[in-house]
């Protein structure tokens, strides 16, 4: 009898792939190690939209709601992206867990930077993709806690 893995969506960056906005990746030895034991299920929302590298995008407080816009130019990307984790989500409804990347405007977990409209920072919240799998229900931790959440 063989036991099913459980499913992990791991953002991408965290498992090797050069996907940041600079062209890098942030992988680990110690994540590698763990993440044997499940069924991995790579998650990058702003390569596939934005390509690699790209401008750096951040999360702004406009008229009270999180958005998410590019810094160079203030344009606002947030339903492209929305769309796509939403498409996302809907592939893989049986997954409870993701490992994303902290302080990401994407994938970081109470570790990201969320600005005025000046991009001048106000506090530290959740990325676009952090907030969106936490309302679906699903528990998300980051790189920094994944040994004492995962072991």
């Amino acid at each position: 009898m063989s036991l099913k893995k459980q499913s992990i969506i791991v953002s991408s960056c965290l498992l090797g792939e050069l996907c940041r906005y600079d062209g890098t990746a942030k992988n680990t030895l110690e994540l590698s190690n763990v993440l044997d034991n499940y069924n991995i299920i790579p998650f990058c929302p702003e390569a596939p939209l934005f390509g690699t590298p790209r401008e750096r995008i951040s999360v702004v407080i406009v008229h009270g709601k999180n958005r998410i816009w590019i810094d160079n130019t203030k344009v606002d990307v947030t339903d492209k992206l929305v769309d796509y984790i939403d498409d996302f989500l809907s592939l893989h409804k049986e997954v409870t867990l993701a490992l994303l990347k902290s302080k990401s405007p994407s994938c970081g977990y109470k570790t990201t930077p969320v600005l005025d409209v000046d991009l001048k920072k106000l506090f530290n919240g959740n990325g676009i993709a952090a907030q969106m799998f936490e309302d679906k229900g699903l528990e998300v931790i980051d790189e920094m806690n994944f040994l004492e959440k995962l072991i």
